[in-house]
């Protein structure tokens, strides 16, 4: 049985410069990712941030191979603003056995985040990530903006992944 979620709660206040990002939302054209270490790929993805009145927005992301549809990446978690200041931090959770912390800062509409900690499975596979910077940007034409960068043991800090999502609700 899935439990209830009551969309009518308000948003608690300390998130009101984060209500922008709230809703579903899904990619328009497939995103693209590339690494060193990997072949390039395009991915769709779906977001879903969500909320139940606490001081936290809750968030899901699903990513699936554009060509064959197979699910990818997912990451989940909560997103918590610093009362009284423009300090963000992701509690994010990866179901390839990382689970990370950023943080940053919001600007606008525009959220930057790094890696602040980083922990993995034991079993992980290598390279192992050593660091990540995102930036979620919505733009004046109401898309939203992801840019993820990435360092691993191997090589540096570059883009990883872009992509431009529509709200579909």
């Amino acid at each position: 049985m899935a439990c209830p979620v009551n969309n009518t709660v308000e948003l608690n206040p300390t998130l009101l410069p984060l209500e922008w990002l709230l809703g579903t939302w899904e990619c328009d054209e497939p995103g693209e990712g590339s690494f060193p270490t990997i072949k390039p790929f395009r991915y769709t993805e779906t977001l879903h941030f969500s909320h139940v009145g606490q001081p936290v927005i809750n968030f899901m992301f699903n990513a699936f191979h554009a060509e064959s549809k197979k699910p990818m990446h997912r990451e989940c978690g909560f997103v918590r603003m610093q009362p009284g200041t423009n300090r963000v931090a992701f509690i994010i959770a990866q179901n390839s056995g990382l689970v990370e912390i950023e943080e940053g800062e919001l600007t606008g509409q525009q959220l930057s985040l790094q890696s602040q900690q980083l922990a993995r499975i034991s079993f992980a596979k290598e390279p192992y990530v050593k660091q990540i910077c995102r930036v979620f940007q919505l733009r004046p034409d109401g898309k939203l903006e992801q840019t993820v960068s990435m360092a691993t043991d191997n090589q540096p800090l570059m883009q990883h992944l872009r992509i431009t999502y529509r709200r579909s609700s």
